[in-house]
């Protein structure tokens, strides 16, 4: 009897504690959604002795679509009592400058000696943003390589376009896997197929060039029309390293009857986590969509460049629904509810006077402390105020409430987007499905 009393005595004081943090406990949310466990991280690149690898190859494994970088080991030999948790003192090489899941790396300047001789073993993990590993290292996998040369002698594009739903941008941004001992690379745009592929010249054809050290590049220019692109590495003194790549095409055609467009800034363009780009199409929320869109957002946009540039942008689409998303970069900085409003206004008098029905989107709350984090950038201290008055009136246009598909937080939690601002994938998934549920009730059958 006292083994019951006490059984129950206990199980009270449980159920007492539990409410107390669930009523006084700020950052405790009742069904919370837990964050997805990150991928397990399998190499896709072998090289057996049978078929080595050159002397530079390229070590590919599957994407963790929650890393922001990833750690790489490099063994000449299996290190007693290897921890899959742990970086081991005893690597041969080490970086942790990937940001994305492949890695070219030249064995001629780090082991040569190993060349047609010897294996070497390799390993990665992924990593957050404070340095933290998220998932355990890959299996120790074998490395067999010759002193033969590289046939990847440029960086490598890495994004299809005009594919799958959501994968066409009027704002393109052009990725890539970095080519070894490049530090910057070079982005060339040609209207028509380049006259010297895969050499170290520019084309005659070239209409638009930039460098960048990063590992992708968002074209600040609208492109309607065909196009091609491809990049170069550079070493620190813009000496080429290696060729141009294959030229990429991708196309943005007014005459394909655009029936749906999507018209934002860098939360409908795509992107989040920090490392991943609108190119990255699994950040889309239009990836997610049931039908096709042109997205026409650009990252940056505040609610008055949108109201700017759509004569240039929307108009010549002629979409006949546009979903608008617009007004948070406004918000952030400070500007009044007021005048995000009235640029709202100007957007929908603008799609009244071309046939086009607007279907205005609700924002989602922002969260000031990881954008500081992120982004160093600050954060207006009436932002939430200002932002409840821009939802509520969205509210009285024709609209879909993405807000309130996240339950409306008030502060934009670290699960549904770790920046602070554009949204991870679960928010992506949840705005796609708010617009899937709710996008009939506008559409003409």
């Amino acid at each position: 009897m006292k083994k019951f009393l006490y059984l129950f005595i206990l199980i009270i004081l449980a159920l007492y504690l539990h409410t107390y943090n669930s009523s006084n406990n700020p950052s405790f949310e009742q069904n919370e959604p837990v964050p997805p466990s990150s991928s397990k991280i399998v190499a896709l690149s072998h090289f057996s002795a049978e078929i080595p690898a050159s002397s530079a190859p390229l070590l590919e494994w599957n994407k963790d679509l929650n890393a922001v970088y990833y750690e790489l080991e490099l063994f000449d030999t299996v290190p007693e009592n290897l921890s899959n948790d742990d970086l081991s003192s005893d690597h041969l090489y080490y970086t942790a400058s990937i940001y994305t899941n492949a890695y070219q790396i030249d064995l001629k300047d780090i082991a040569p000696e190993y060349l047609n001789k010897k294996p070497l073993y390799w390993r990665v993990r992924s990593m957050d943003i404070d340095g933290n590993p998220i998932s355990s290292f890959s299996k120790l996998e074998t490395l067999y390589a010759t002193d033969a040369p590289s046939s990847m002698n440029s960086p490598l594009p890495h994004v299809t376009y005009n594919k799958e739903n959501g994968t066409t941008l009027l704002y393109p941004v052009y990725a890539f896997i970095p080519n070894a001992h490049a530090t910057q690379f070079e982005i060339e745009v040609t209207d028509r197929p380049p006259e010297n592929p895969n050499g170290t010249t520019p084309s005659k054809y070239r209409i638009f060039s930039a460098i960048t050290n990063l590992c992708d590049y968002y074209d600040p220019k609208a492109r309607i029309g065909k196009y091609y692109w491809r990049v170069r590495g550079l070493d620190d003194d813009n000496n080429p390293v290696g060729v141009y790549s294959d030229a990429q095409t991708f196309e943005n055609n007014p005459n394909d009857n655009w029936k749906i467009g999507i018209f934002g800034d860098s939360i409908s363009h795509g992107g989040g986590h920090l490392s991943f780009g609108p190119a990255d199409w699994e950040y889309s929320y239009a990836y997610y969509l049931d039908f096709p869109t042109i997205n026409l957002s650009c990252s940056g946009d505040t609610s008055e460049t949108m109201v700017k540039r759509f004569d240039t942008d929307v108009v010549p689409f002629h979409p006949q629904y546009l979903l608008i998303m617009g007004g948070t970069n406004s918000l952030r900085a400070g500007i009044p509810a007021e005048n995000v409003i009235e640029d709202l206004i100007a957007i929908r008098e603008k799609c009244y006077e071309n046939n086009i029905t607007p279907i205005f989107l609700t924002l989602a709350p922002i969260n000031p402390e990881n954008i500081k984090k992120v982004f160093d950038e600050n954060t207006s201290p009436v932002w939430q105020r200002n932002l409840n008055i821009v939802n509520k009136f969205i509210r009285t246009q024709p609209h879909i409430d993405a807000a309130a598909a996240l339950n409306s937080p008030a502060i934009l939690p670290t699960y549904y987007g770790m920046d602070g601002l554009h949204g991870d994938i679960p928010t992506k998934k949840i705005y796609a499905q708010a617009i899937n549920d709710n996008i009939s009730q506008f559409i003409e059958k």
